[in-house]
């Protein structure tokens, strides 16, 4: 008699089909091309009616694919698309997702502008006419997605590091971490996990010498540790994080991004960031620390460098 028994849907291989959506100038280009670069085998604006078979549905095929969809695509519709992702998600053998690339108006218009690119639903009309057309008909995709990745304040390099997180195909990795400083003024980190108010600690705006500084020179540093407030914040911030750490990895998140805002961008943030970083590290959790304001707030007139 033999004992083996039959593998649950669960316990099989299932290859990983990443499909790459959004709007036009939203960084698809690069998301492919990063998803390549971590070993997908990546196909962009591929016709609807070969979605399936390139999927390989019944067939041998295990290597991890992306493949990227849109407006562009023949015969494309955000409802035949849903539907075909449907089909595909019953497969057992598969592990489907959807992502969804999002931007703000006015980046995708100064994108277009400096590329000199047509929008390819406004071919002969101005680029806001094309954008203004193409966000409802990619409504539905974008509410039925499991990532959505807005890359309006989004270096290249920024986006390849989001997909790196969530769709690195060794799940032995740790958690990443990306720490964010931030300015309330320009607005909240659309990638953030968690966010973070500092505006409560002393200010070092306020003390002429510090003004021109940064979070990172020691004497703002020193300044706002004066602040009775920030010790007590800072062990509950960590407080609070630590055991949250392991609880995300065993949801099977794999990118966490914490941001830490204040109102310029330039003094309290980026100090905190910086200091909840070093902390990280020293307990061996590689944490990466990016300021996405600093450098446009320290460019700015100074009636604006208000940190």
């Amino acid at each position: 008699m033999n004992d083996a028994q039959p593998m649950a849907a669960s316990q099989i291989a299932r290859r990983s089909l990443l499909v790459v959506t959004g709007l036009s100038g939203a960084g698809h280009t690069t998301a492919l091309k990063a998803l390549e670069d971590l070993g997908y085998e990546a196909v962009d604006n591929l016709p609807l009616s070969l979605l399936g078979g390139l999927a390989g549905i019944g067939a041998d095929a295990t290597g991890p694919i992306a493949i990227g969809i849109d407006s562009r695509t023949r015969g494309f519709t955000a409802a035949v698309l849903l539907e075909r992702l449907d089909r595909l998600r019953a497969d057992p053998g598969l592990d489907v997702r959807l992502v969804f690339l999002d931007c703000g108006d006015e980046a995708l218009r100064r994108r277009f502008t400096e590329t000199r690119r047509r929008h390819p639903l406004a071919l002969d009309r101005p680029v806001a006419d094309g954008i203004r057309h193409e966000r409802p008909l990619l409504a539905p995709l974008r509410e039925r997605a499991d990532l959505v990745i807005d890359t309006t304040d989004l270096a290249g390099g920024d986006l390849r590091r989001l997909l790196r997180g969530h769709f690195a195909l060794d799940r032995r990795r740790a958690l990443a971490l990306e720490v964010v400083s931030f300015s309330y003024r320009r607005g909240l980190p659309r990638e953030a996990d968690l966010v973070f108010d500092v505006r409560f600690l002393r200010n070092p705006h306020y003390d002429a010498t510090l003004r021109p500084l940064t979070g990172r020179d020691p004497a703002v540093g020193r300044h706002i540790e004066d602040d009775q407030g920030y010790l007590p914040f800072f062990n509950a911030l960590t407080g609070m994080l630590l055991p949250l750490l392991p609880s995300f990895e065993r949801e099977g998140k794999t990118y966490l991004t914490v941001a830490v805002g204040c109102t310029g961008g330039r003094h309290r943030s980026v100090f905190v960031a910086e200091r909840l970083t070093a902390w990280l590290a020293a307990r061996d959790i590689a944490a990466r620390v990016r300021h996405r304001d600093l450098a446009v707030v320290i460019a700015a007139t100074p009636l604006e460098k208000d940190a």
